[in-house]
């Protein structure tokens, strides 16, 4: 619990669905005494293949939940972080409903296409992943920043280990969460003199309904079961374990937290030690 978060707005894409990590961050924030807005498509993208996003309904069931849960103002609206002209009419939304934002979770993100290795990847679905993973956290900052002048704030994007480590066979997934990381170290250098933090979480093996999926996948690439593959991953991780959306939820509060004041800037690894770099 981070006292001085009581009260604070927060904006968090991607959080429409509950077996996602931006519904961890959200319900986190709430915890906290933030006021949260979650953003999601609220309908099922084109060409999403294994992506889930929150429909409507389930956007405003888990508002009022949260709010109710924690006392706190907790609102729900559709955006798509891939269109402009969507993400400027919900900065004006923010502005006649908050007046002020003082949190940025850039969460939003997607893979299309996969498995794929470069020479089969399909170039509107490569370009359609880059733009939903990296992209939208320019967009959504471009338009969401004047809301957050004058008050110090803090915004985190979610990255991935993806972004640092590559994986196979989603070669945009893994250039667009890189982007991410210098994104975030480029918006840090520029928004500090309006004391404006920015950091990024990179999660590694997180239990959600994409996840399972991948594994799901690996399972029937090689012949092998899910549970099988989520062993063999687990012995890749030191502390043993895959992680869980709320392990993302608690550090970005701290992020977003007074706790964190001089942190700026960072790329921070969420993945039990799978990843030690220098």
């Amino acid at each position: 619990m981070y006292e001085d978060l009581k009260g604070k707005t927060a904006l968090v894409t991607g959080a429409g669905k509950k077996t996602g990590i931006g519904y961890a961050i959200a319900e986190r924030l709430c915890a906290c005494g933030c006021d949260v807005v979650i953003v999601d498509l609220g309908r099922s993208p084109e060409r999403a293949g294994p992506v889930r996003t929150g429909s409507r309904e389930e956007m405003e069931t888990i508002a009022a939940d949260l709010g109710k849960r924690f006392g706190v103002n907790a609102s729900a609206t559709e955006a798509d972080v891939t269109d402009s002209s969507s993400i400027a009419a919900l900065a004006e939304l923010l502005r006649a409903r908050c007046g002020h934002v003082h949190i940025l979770i850039n969460n939003a993100g997607a893979s299309f296409g996969v498995p794929a290795d470069i020479l089969s990847y399909d170039e509107a679905a490569w370009i359609r992943t880059v733009d939903v993973n990296l992209f939208s956290v320019f967009r959504v900052s471009r338009a969401v920043l004047p809301l957050m002048f004058g008050q110090p704030g803090a915004i985190v994007n979610t990255a991935s280990r993806a972004g640092k480590v590559p994986p196979l066979f989603n070669s945009a997934y893994a250039a667009a969460k890189a982007g991410v990381i210098m994104l975030t170290k480029t918006m840090a250098k520029e928004l500090a003199g309006r004391d404006i933090r920015v950091n990024a979480i990179c999660p590694g093996q997180i239990r959600t309904d994409l996840e399972q999926w991948r594994f799901g996948l690996e399972a029937s690439f090689f012949a092998s079961t899910i549970e099988e593959r989520e062993r063999e991953m687990c012995r890749t991780i030191p502390q043993g374990r895959i992680g869980l959306p709320e392990d993302a939820g608690m550090l970005v509060a701290f992020l977003a937290s007074e706790q964190a004041r001089y942190i700026t800037g960072q790329a921070i690894n969420l993945d039990g030690g799978q990843c030690m770099e220098l």
